[in-house]
This record gives structure tokens, sequence and C-alpha cells, in this order.
């Protein structure tokens, strides 16, 4: 029998194709799960449960500093959100995808499989990863077989495949982000229930008093929280625990699908919130207009990338390059304050800043403010020039 590497969560979706590759495709299944952070107790099941459906193998590769260090560092620098939530699913799915095709080189597989639906964005990037760096067949059994929701759970019933305990909501989680969507949650009028949340705390049930938080950042990356040094995985995880306690990063919004569709998606990112929004900050002392203008047409860009499954494509890499030259300057310390929900700047500071606290002073006696006459005489000629020919109509 050939082999196949099945890209495995232990959930509804992933545990059906165990037995659909075995049965309907005669192979070899082999199951992975990565882990970029998700629960503790996912990770367990995965491997309890692959075995108990009948793998041949199953590895879990731990790739949580990997995915701090080259993915999640990369998109602080580039202030990476999409549609106005920062992203976390996206950025995870094409380590995953690589680490997939790192195990079927090695187990000397013909094929990957994975167990994404055809409307959702995942299929693109696990495929577009897989396929620029294998040229082994893609396998997805529950969007190839047409299958719905329900005839898997028949599928599972009928051959004793464990059930995971099933939630309202469909949930993907790492160390950067919690999604929920589904149910209830697909009707956008419908509020988003309380207990559906699990990272944040709302702002009646916040601390009534604020935190003072000051990070720090070399070269865009944040290592350090109110003096101490972290490494990237732990300060992350000290970003979520605090920003969660104090309800900060909760978001609600439409966004738009790669394939088109409007779907209803609930974030919980209260690290990721606070290092983006304090490393903007940052950037507002230590970069030019013209960088700061530039900066934001790059994170669009790279954002969409990043949701577009187009991770390995090389524009990612050129703007890599660009964002780190630019980074180079974004050292320095930001003090946030956080209350009931509301993320407020109080004050940054760094060796490189471009704020000149005597130039922009009332009280500064050295510029001689007439010198700007003739720079404000002619501010606006053309728009000026415009109004006046329309007079004449």
């Amino acid at each position: 029998m050939e082999k196949v590497i099945l890209a495995f969560s232990s959930g509804l979706d992933t545990s059906v194709c165990i037995k659909l590759l075995q049965e309907k495709y005669n192979m070899e299944v082999i199951t992975a799960c990565v882990d970029v952070g998700q629960p503790e107790k996912e990770v367990k099941r995965s491997s309890q449960v692959a075995h108990k459906i009948g793998v041949s193998k199953h590895y879990t590769i731990d790739a949580k500093d990997e995915f701090a260090t080259d993915y999640i560092f990369k998109a602080i620098k580039a202030n990476a959100t999409y549609e106005g939530y920062p992203l976390s699913t996206a950025l995870a799915r094409p380590l995953i995808a690589m680490k997939i095709v790192e195990l079927a080189k090695k187990e000397d597989a013909i094929a990957i499989s994975h167990g994404c639906t055809g409307k959702g964005n995942d299929q693109f990037r696990f495929e577009s990863t897989i396929r620029s760096r294998s040229s082994c067949q893609i396998i997805a059994p529950v969007r190839d077989l047409n299958l719905t929701r329900s005839a898997e759970i028949e599928y599972a019933k009928s051959h004793s495949i464990p059930l995971p305990i099933f939630e309202l909501y469909s949930i993907d989680e790492n160390i950067w982000g919690r999604s929920i969507e589904g149910d209830i949650l697909e009707d956008p009028m419908v509020e988003m229930p309380e207990e559906a949340f699990n990272w944040t705390r709302s702002s009646s049930n916040a601390p009534d008093e604020a935190q003072i938080l000051e990070i720090r950042f070399e070269e865009g990356i944040p290592v350090a929280l109110d003096g101490k040094k972290l490494d990237p995985v732990d300060i992350i995880k000290e970003c979520n625990r605090i920003g969660g306690l104090h309800g900060i990063g909760r978001i609600d919004i439409i966004e738009d699908r790669i394939i088109g569709l409007k779907s209803r998606e609930n974030y919980e990112t209260p690290g990721a919130v606070l290092i983006i929004t304090a490393h903007k900050a940052l950037e507002q002392i230590v970069l030019t207009r013209e960088e700061l203008k530039f900066a934001e047409n790059t994170s669009q860009t790279y954002s969409e990338l990043i949701y577009n499954g187009l991770w390995h494509e090389p524009l990612r890499e050129d703007l890599d390059c660009l964002i780190d030259n630019m980074q180079k300057r974004v050292s320095g310390i930001v003090r946030i304050r956080l209350h009931k929900g509301n993320l407020r700047i109080l004050g940054r500071k760094s060796p490189f800043s471009l704020y000149q606290e005597q130039a922009v002073s009332f009280e500064d006696k050295e510029t001689d403010q007439r010198e700007i006459v003739g720079m404000v005489k002619n501010y606006g000629i053309q728009a000026a020039c415009y109004q006046n020919v329309c007079k004449k109509d």
C-alpha cells in the first residue's frame, strides 16, 4: 500500500479522512499534528484518536518556537492585519503545510491529505504551499467526495470513529489567536455569546484597576515586558494573558473569503492587538512620513499575501527585505494603559526618535516664524487655480 500523510487535528473532518483514505483510496495512513500552540489536550487527543482509528504511525511536531520567530515576528514587523484583525490561522497554515511536506519526504509518501471543505480558505493555503515544495498527490476526501457535515457524522458512527466533543462553534487556535465561527454565529445579527470566549474577559468583568505595561522592542520585535526579557513564545503568551485579562482583543467582523463569500468571523487576539498597537506607536516616532505612508501600503499587501495562502510568493520575501531594513530603527519602549477593554498609548521613546521637542514647542525662539510665509503663500496653488477656473463657468 502506498503511504499518505494526513494533517490531523482529531476533529470530525480529519478523523473521517483516516477511514476514507484507507477504504476508498486503499492507502496506508500516517497522521501528523503540527503543534503551533493549540491547547495541549487537543495535541494529546490527536495522538490518541489517530491510534484508536488505526493509523500506521502518528507524529506530533512541535513548531511553536519556529512559528513565533519565523512567522509571528515577521507579521508584527509588517503590522499584518486583514480587514481589521491580526492574522493568526492564516499565518500558521504555511508552516503546518511545510512540516507535512518534510514528513512526506521522510516517509517516502506519494500523497498528502487534508480535511478541508470546498468553501473555506485553508484548502488554498495548504495546497498552494504543498505544491510549491512537493510533487506529492494531494487528496482532500471531504471536498473531493462532496460530503456534508451530516454525512460525515453518519459515516463516523457506522465506522466506530470517535467523534469529538461537539461544541456549538468551529474553533481554531494557536499562540497568536483564536477564531470562533459557525452555528448561531452565521447570523450576523446574533450577538456573540459570552461563553464562546475563552482568552478574554468582558469589559464588565475586567479588573477595576487599570494596568500600565511597558513593551520594549528591538528592531521591530518585542523582547521585554516591564523590563523583563522573555523568549518569543513566552512574551506572546504573557501579552495574551495580560490583554485578555483586561478585555482586549475581541473582534467581530464580516470577512471576505478567498473564494468571494462573506463570512461572519469572531476572533480573540489580545496579545496581537496589544503588540501591534504598541509597535505602530513606536514606528510613529522613528519612521519618516514617507516611510509610514509606504508602510501602510506594504502592510496591506503583506497581509493579503498571508490571508490568500501565498506565503511562498517571492513578493513576500522581497517585502521582508524592505521591512527588515525599515525596522532596524524601530527599537525602544512603549508604555500602554489597559483598562476594561480599552488600550491607550501613554508614551514612547527610542534612541532613533525623530521627535524634536524644542522644535515643535510654542516657546521655540530659535526658529524665525516669518520664514514660513513664502511656503504658506504657495501652498495648495493647484487647488486654488482649479477653483478660479470653475468660477469662470
